[in-house]
């Protein structure tokens, strides 16, 4: 059984650049709905669908976690890798600002050492 799923009302969405060796460009779109419960659960879980747009497939998929946060940022997670894998199989590379993560990572910076 094949579960599809709705985009929703959209929470966020970025705009990408996919460049090819001949320098043609072209917009690709993601596109991150707002979290939800996720009615399937049985433990209150929750749901945050996503899409692209522009590179590939444009079906909307999911991730998902115990909370609407979790939810979100397993979504940017999935998206970052299927993005990753599109490109390579479209031969572009893609660009947002010039950032080789395309903004779609977020950690800490080198911490300094704490005086215990």
């Amino acid at each position: 059984m094949e579960i599809t799923y709705e985009l929703g009302e959209i929470a966020v969405e970025r705009q990408l650049e996919a460049l090819a060796g001949d320098g043609t460009r072209r917009p690709v779109t993601i596109r991150f709905g707002t979290p939800r419960l996720d009615q399937l659960s049985v433990n209150d879980d929750w749901c945050c669908p996503h899409q692209i747009l522009g590179l590939g497939d444009q079906e909307v998929g999911a991730a998902f976690g115990v909370d609407s946060l979790q939810a979100l940022l397993l979504s940017v997670y999935k998206v970052r890798l299927k993005l990753e894998e599109r490109a390579l199989a479209a031969s572009v590379r893609l660009d947002w600002l010039g950032w080789p993560d395309l903004g779609l990572t977020v950690g800490p910076g080198p911490r300094p050492a704490l005086d215990v």
